[in-house]
């Protein structure tokens, strides 16, 4: 059983109930956190018997939204691999390079994760009929996830969306529209659609639970550890549900008293300079971000002017103590190239983002050679041929 509680507003801490469907805060337009009842699932999990469970994403169940087994859907998501680098680490100077491989999921990114729970809570609300924007992966995973569930997709993405992610959105029956510009103008689209045709939207952050299955790859980085977490995180940044997932993650395990280390991991936003609003907003201080314009970049999980939780993704990097760092489309293709000859992987182009940002900090001096290093890669870049 799920020990979920309540949500609460990641601003002004008001509470919402978890039995009937929620967007975001009606009063301060901000993102809802999940909250679960943690003292119960200390006292009553054993973390070592985890691993014992049949392998993927739900083996957390009590510490993700959805009450009852028959709502839960899945295609295997979750348990990626958590893989060395020593090739790269060695001619980088660093002991410990790891790179998160989430280009295993279905679909072929880590957006399975998020589009597996929304969905789930979604049918466990009696909810059939969703609706998104993407910039490609989100709508593949979204209509997999509600094909799995018999259920309504509608999916609204940019014409200059990657032709792989178009078609499985299409062959798995979701109703495509393409619009001109940005993932910003398709979220535009998508929540006039919504109000005006009563679909419920499960655009980035505004609602719930994406973010909800986005943390477990922190748990996983835990359990990968030996119930500990590295020193740093170089993190891919669009909409931003992995890296508040994770950190969310992070202090839930350390309020279960499941970790053996109180040491929490640096995190670094990544970002392309061509669409870099996180970055802007960390160097200037601020607590949010100004709409980006004219955003650019061939990462195109990457091209989102400003997130819906930009004020939470700014404070977790303040809070972990990390940076936020930008990379140039070029340096990006060169980082893809370096990746897939020394170590083997196709990166999608965020994920090469991270190797072109850690070339970055090690010039820095920001990180040390003997730190264990994560870098994220959120989808294969089989993903983005033409």
């Amino acid at each position: 059983m799920s020990s979920l509680m309540n949500l609460t507003c990641s601003e002004c801490g008001k509470i919402y109930s978890a039995n009937e469907p929620q967007t975001y805060c009606g009063n301060c337009t901000a993102p809802l956190l999940v909250r679960y009842d943690l003292p119960v699932v200390e006292s009553t999990i054993d973390r070592d018997e985890l691993a014992c469970r049949p392998a993927g994403m739900w083996r957390w169940h009590e510490l993700l939204p959805v009450r009852e087994l028959q709502h839960r859907l899945t295609l295997g998501e979750g348990d990626t691999p958590l893989l060395r680098l020593p090739r790269l680490g060695a001619q980088l100077g660093l002991d410990q390079l790891y790179c998160k491989e989430e280009g295993r999921n279905p679909t072929g990114s880590f957006k399975a994760r998020g589009l597996a729970v929304a969905v789930s809570k979604a049918k466990e609300l009696g909810l059939f009929r969703l609706i998104i924007p993407t910039a490609g992966n989100a709508g593949g995973a979204l209509a997999a996830y509600a094909a799995r569930g018999g259920m309504q997709a509608c999916v609204i993405m940019p014409t200059d969306t990657p032709r792989a992610n178009i078609e499985e959105t299409r062959i798995t029956g979701a109703e495509v529209i393409q619009v001109e510009g940005l993932i910003s103008d398709a979220a535009r689209i998508s929540g006039e659609k919504a109000r005006q045709e009563g679909w419920f939207d499960v655009s980035t952050f505004k609602e719930p639970y994406r973010t909800e299955g986005k943390k477990v790859m922190g748990y996983e980085l835990a359990e990968s550890f030996g119930w500990s977490l590295p020193e740093v995180i170089i993190y891919p940044t669009g909409g931003g549900t992995g890296l508040v997932g994770m950190w969310k993650a992070f202090v839930e395990l350390a309020e279960l008293r499941w970790l053996e280390s109180a040491q929490m991991p640096r995190l670094v936003a990544v970002q392309a300079e061509g669409c870099a609003p996180v970055i802007r907003a960390f160097q200037n201080g601020t607590e949010g971000c100004e709409f980006w314009q004219g955003a650019q970049t061939i990462a195109s999980g990457l091209r989102v002017p400003k997130s819906f939780a930009d004020r939470e993704i700014l404070r977790n990097l303040r809070q972990s103590q990390g940076t936020a760092v930008e990379v140039s489309d070029a340096e990006l293709t060169k980082a893809q190239k370096r990746m897939a000859e020394m170590e083997g992987i196709f990166c999608a182009p965020e994920g090469a983002a991270t190797l072109a940002a850690l070339e970055k900090l090690i010039q820095q001096g920001w990180v040390k050679a003997e730190e264990r290093i994560v870098l994220f890669n959120t989808g294969s870049g089989l993903k983005y041929l033409q």
